[in-house]
Protein backbone atom coordinates (compact mmCIF):
# COMPACT_ATOMS: atom_id res chain seq x y z
CA UNK A 1 0.00 0.00 0.00
CA UNK A 2 1.42 2.90 -1.19
CA UNK A 3 1.80 6.10 1.73
CA UNK A 4 0.80 9.28 0.58
CA UNK A 5 2.65 10.87 2.99
CA UNK A 6 5.66 9.92 1.42
CA UNK A 7 4.74 10.37 -2.00
CA UNK A 8 5.01 7.39 -3.20
CA UNK A 9 3.95 6.11 -6.55
CA UNK A 10 5.67 2.25 -7.09
CA UNK A 11 6.51 1.22 -10.94
CA UNK A 12 5.81 -2.25 -11.88
CA UNK A 13 6.15 -2.54 -15.44
CA UNK A 14 9.17 -4.53 -15.80
CA UNK A 15 10.25 -3.61 -19.52
CA UNK A 16 10.37 0.61 -17.99
CA UNK A 17 12.43 -0.75 -15.10
CA UNK A 18 15.07 -2.32 -17.49
CA UNK A 19 14.80 0.66 -19.61
CA UNK A 20 15.41 2.90 -16.61
CA UNK A 21 18.68 0.81 -15.80
CA UNK A 22 20.01 0.79 -19.12
CA UNK A 23 19.99 4.28 -19.10
CA UNK A 24 22.40 4.47 -16.17
CA UNK A 25 24.57 3.09 -18.52
CA UNK A 26 25.84 0.69 -15.70
CA UNK A 27 29.78 -0.92 -15.79
CA UNK A 28 30.64 -4.02 -13.61
CA UNK A 29 32.66 -2.49 -11.30
CA UNK A 30 30.00 0.39 -10.58
CA UNK A 31 28.84 0.99 -6.94
CA UNK A 32 25.40 2.33 -7.51
CA UNK A 33 23.02 4.43 -4.89
CA UNK A 34 19.25 3.32 -5.04
CA UNK A 35 17.08 6.45 -3.74
CA UNK A 36 13.56 4.89 -2.50
CA UNK A 37 13.94 0.93 -3.87
CA UNK A 38 10.34 0.36 -2.78
CA UNK A 39 9.43 -3.42 -3.03
CA UNK A 40 13.32 -3.67 -4.58
CA UNK A 41 12.40 -4.82 -8.36
CA UNK A 42 14.68 -2.08 -9.81
CA UNK A 43 17.15 -2.62 -6.94
CA UNK A 44 17.70 -6.53 -8.29
CA UNK A 45 17.70 -5.45 -11.78
CA UNK A 46 20.72 -3.30 -10.96
CA UNK A 47 22.39 -6.01 -8.69
CA UNK A 48 22.78 -8.00 -11.63
CA UNK A 49 24.59 -5.58 -13.02
CA UNK A 50 27.15 -4.09 -11.09
CA UNK A 51 29.36 -4.83 -7.60
CA UNK A 52 27.42 -3.44 -5.04
CA UNK A 53 24.11 -1.58 -4.75
CA UNK A 54 22.82 0.22 -1.16
CA UNK A 55 19.71 1.05 -1.09
CA UNK A 56 17.85 3.53 0.65
CA UNK A 57 14.36 3.51 1.73
CA UNK A 58 12.53 5.97 4.50
CA UNK A 59 9.40 3.46 4.73
CA UNK A 60 10.25 1.50 7.85
CA UNK A 61 7.60 -1.02 6.47
CA UNK A 62 9.34 -1.40 3.38
CA UNK A 63 13.07 -1.38 5.00
CA UNK A 64 11.96 -4.55 6.82
CA UNK A 65 10.39 -6.12 3.56
CA UNK A 66 12.92 -5.59 1.36
CA UNK A 67 15.94 -6.23 3.82
CA UNK A 68 14.71 -9.96 3.95
CA UNK A 69 14.04 -10.27 1.19
CA UNK A 70 17.04 -9.27 -0.57
CA UNK A 71 19.50 -10.71 2.05
CA UNK A 72 20.57 -13.43 -0.66
CA UNK A 73 22.34 -10.58 -2.43
CA UNK A 74 25.90 -10.25 -1.24
CA UNK A 75 26.08 -6.82 -2.83
CA UNK A 76 22.79 -5.23 -1.45
CA UNK A 77 23.42 -3.24 1.25
CA UNK A 78 19.49 -2.19 2.03
CA UNK A 79 19.71 1.25 4.43
CA UNK A 80 17.07 2.66 6.24
CA UNK A 81 16.90 5.94 6.46
CA UNK A 82 16.59 9.68 4.45
CA UNK A 83 18.63 10.13 1.73
CA UNK A 84 18.44 14.39 1.71
CA UNK A 85 20.85 13.00 5.36
CA UNK A 86 22.85 10.70 4.21
CA UNK A 87 26.44 10.93 4.10
CA UNK A 88 27.21 10.85 0.11
CA UNK A 89 30.94 12.88 0.70
CA UNK A 90 31.87 9.05 2.36
CA UNK A 91 31.22 7.33 -0.49
CA UNK A 92 33.93 5.89 -3.59
CA UNK A 93 33.18 6.79 -6.98
CA UNK A 94 29.24 5.74 -7.29
CA UNK A 95 26.38 6.59 -9.68
CA UNK A 96 22.57 7.41 -8.28
CA UNK A 97 19.70 5.59 -10.11
CA UNK A 98 16.33 6.29 -8.46
CA UNK A 99 12.27 6.59 -8.91
CA UNK A 100 12.15 9.39 -6.46
CA UNK A 101 8.77 10.90 -4.60
CA UNK A 102 8.17 13.98 -6.83
CA UNK A 103 7.90 16.65 -3.73
CA UNK A 104 11.88 15.69 -2.97
CA UNK A 105 12.89 15.72 -6.63
CA UNK A 106 15.34 18.80 -6.50
CA UNK A 107 16.30 18.42 -2.90
CA UNK A 108 17.54 15.47 -3.66
CA UNK A 109 19.41 16.96 -7.31
CA UNK A 110 20.23 19.79 -4.90
CA UNK A 111 21.78 17.55 -2.39
CA UNK A 112 23.87 15.76 -4.93
CA UNK A 113 25.07 18.37 -6.64
CA UNK A 114 26.34 19.96 -3.97
CA UNK A 115 28.07 16.89 -2.20
CA UNK A 116 31.55 18.48 -0.65
CA UNK A 117 34.30 17.03 1.57
CA UNK A 118 34.86 17.99 4.91
CA UNK A 119 37.08 20.52 3.80
CA UNK A 120 34.90 22.04 1.87
CA UNK A 121 36.11 20.99 -1.59
CA UNK A 122 33.51 19.93 -4.18
CA UNK A 123 33.72 15.98 -4.60
CA UNK A 124 33.67 14.21 -8.19
CA UNK A 125 33.37 10.86 -6.51
CA UNK A 126 29.44 11.43 -7.95
CA UNK A 127 29.50 9.93 -11.35
CA UNK A 128 25.75 10.17 -12.75
CA UNK A 129 22.67 10.71 -11.56
CA UNK A 130 19.30 8.28 -13.34
CA UNK A 131 16.38 9.12 -11.95
CA UNK A 132 12.49 8.97 -13.15
CA UNK A 133 11.23 12.52 -12.60
CA UNK A 134 7.92 14.66 -12.98
CA UNK A 135 7.93 14.98 -16.88
CA UNK A 136 7.54 18.94 -16.42
CA UNK A 137 10.56 19.33 -14.22
CA UNK A 138 12.73 16.89 -16.84
CA UNK A 139 11.59 19.72 -18.85
CA UNK A 140 13.40 22.64 -16.68
CA UNK A 141 16.67 20.69 -16.29
CA UNK A 142 17.46 20.52 -19.87
CA UNK A 143 15.88 23.57 -21.07
CA UNK A 144 18.01 26.15 -23.03
CA UNK A 145 18.06 30.20 -22.62
CA UNK A 146 15.06 31.93 -24.16
CA UNK A 147 12.34 29.59 -22.68
CA UNK A 148 9.64 29.57 -19.65
CA UNK A 149 11.21 26.56 -18.84
CA UNK A 150 14.53 27.65 -18.34
CA UNK A 151 15.59 28.70 -14.37
CA UNK A 152 17.51 28.48 -11.80
CA UNK A 153 17.07 24.32 -12.14
CA UNK A 154 18.59 24.26 -15.71
CA UNK A 155 21.77 26.12 -14.53
CA UNK A 156 22.84 24.41 -11.36
CA UNK A 157 22.26 20.98 -13.17
CA UNK A 158 24.00 21.99 -16.54
CA UNK A 159 26.66 24.13 -14.20
CA UNK A 160 27.44 20.65 -12.58
CA UNK A 161 26.43 17.95 -14.91
CA UNK A 162 25.48 17.30 -18.78
CA UNK A 163 21.96 15.96 -18.68
CA UNK A 164 19.97 14.33 -21.16
CA UNK A 165 16.06 13.77 -21.71
CA UNK A 166 15.94 9.19 -22.20
CA UNK A 167 12.26 8.87 -22.56
CA UNK A 168 8.39 9.71 -21.12
CA UNK A 169 7.22 6.86 -18.78
CA UNK A 170 2.80 7.60 -18.96
CA UNK A 171 1.12 8.12 -15.92
CA UNK A 172 -0.76 4.63 -16.53
CA UNK A 173 2.32 2.78 -15.54
CA UNK A 174 2.50 4.11 -11.43
CA UNK A 175 0.37 2.51 -8.75
CA UNK A 176 -1.30 4.74 -7.30
CA UNK A 177 -1.96 6.64 -10.85
CA UNK A 178 -0.23 10.12 -10.30
CA UNK A 179 -1.67 13.18 -11.94
CA UNK A 180 1.22 13.81 -14.01
CA UNK A 181 3.41 11.71 -16.57
CA UNK A 182 7.05 10.79 -15.46
CA UNK A 183 10.41 11.36 -17.82
CA UNK A 184 13.74 9.37 -16.91
CA UNK A 185 16.94 11.87 -17.07
CA UNK A 186 20.44 10.86 -17.16
CA UNK A 187 23.12 13.39 -15.96
CA UNK A 188 26.54 12.40 -16.67
CA UNK A 189 28.69 15.10 -13.90
CA UNK A 190 31.27 17.12 -15.35
CA UNK A 191 34.73 16.82 -14.51
CA UNK A 192 34.63 20.35 -13.87
CA UNK A 193 31.96 22.79 -13.69
CA UNK A 194 30.82 24.35 -17.43
CA UNK A 195 31.90 27.71 -16.67
CA UNK A 196 35.06 29.21 -15.05
CA UNK A 197 33.39 31.25 -11.94
CA UNK A 198 35.59 32.96 -9.17
CA UNK A 199 33.36 33.06 -6.50
CA UNK A 200 30.45 30.03 -6.41
CA UNK A 201 28.67 31.56 -3.84
CA UNK A 202 28.37 35.18 -5.64
CA UNK A 203 27.45 33.11 -8.80
CA UNK A 204 24.04 31.23 -7.53
CA UNK A 205 23.29 34.26 -5.53
CA UNK A 206 23.02 36.27 -8.48
CA UNK A 207 21.41 33.94 -10.68
CA UNK A 208 18.39 33.47 -7.52
CA UNK A 209 18.10 36.85 -7.36
CA UNK A 210 17.49 37.91 -10.93
CA UNK A 211 15.55 34.83 -11.32
CA UNK A 212 13.11 35.92 -8.07
CA UNK A 213 11.47 38.63 -10.49
CA UNK A 214 11.54 36.65 -13.71
CA UNK A 215 9.63 39.07 -15.84
CA UNK A 216 11.56 41.95 -14.65
CA UNK A 217 14.42 43.37 -16.50
CA UNK A 218 18.17 42.56 -14.93
CA UNK A 219 18.66 45.97 -14.39
CA UNK A 220 15.60 46.22 -12.15
CA UNK A 221 16.15 42.37 -10.15
CA UNK A 222 19.52 43.31 -9.15
CA UNK A 223 18.75 46.31 -7.58
CA UNK A 224 18.35 43.85 -4.52
CA UNK A 225 22.11 43.23 -4.63
CA UNK A 226 23.77 46.21 -6.45
CA UNK A 227 23.36 50.21 -6.85
CA UNK A 228 24.45 50.58 -9.85
CA UNK A 229 23.36 46.72 -11.86
CA UNK A 230 22.73 48.36 -15.01
CA UNK A 231 26.67 49.84 -15.15
CA UNK A 232 27.51 46.60 -14.08
CA UNK A 233 25.34 44.48 -16.65
CA UNK A 234 26.95 46.81 -19.54
CA UNK A 235 30.49 46.14 -17.93
CA UNK A 236 29.70 42.54 -18.48
CA UNK A 237 28.32 43.21 -22.11
CA UNK A 238 25.14 42.38 -21.11
CA UNK A 239 21.63 44.86 -22.19
CA UNK A 240 20.31 45.62 -18.74
CA UNK A 241 16.66 45.62 -20.41
CA UNK A 242 17.46 41.99 -20.98
CA UNK A 243 15.10 39.68 -18.43
CA UNK A 244 16.81 36.70 -16.77
CA UNK A 245 15.61 33.64 -19.00
CA UNK A 246 17.90 35.03 -21.96
CA UNK A 247 20.96 34.73 -20.16
CA UNK A 248 23.36 31.54 -21.07
CA UNK A 249 25.02 30.38 -17.92
CA UNK A 250 28.34 31.68 -20.00
CA UNK A 251 26.74 35.19 -19.20
CA UNK A 252 25.81 34.95 -15.63
CA UNK A 253 29.52 33.44 -15.03
CA UNK A 254 30.68 36.65 -16.89
CA UNK A 255 28.71 38.66 -14.56
CA UNK A 256 29.33 36.79 -11.48
CA UNK A 257 33.19 37.51 -11.98
CA UNK A 258 33.15 41.24 -12.18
Amino acid sequence: MAKKSLGQHFLYNPQIIRRIVESARLEPGDLVVEIGPGYGTMTKIIAEKVAKVIAIELDEELYKKIQKELSIYENINVVYGDALEYPFNKLPPFKVVANIPYYITTPIIFRLLEIKSEKGEFLHNLKSITISIQKEVAERIIAKPGGKDYGILSIMVQYYAKPSFEFIIPREAFRPIPKVDSAVIQMQILEKPAVNVLNEKRFFKIIRTAFSQRRKMLSNSLKALYENPGQLLLNAGIDPHRRPETLTIEEFARLANL
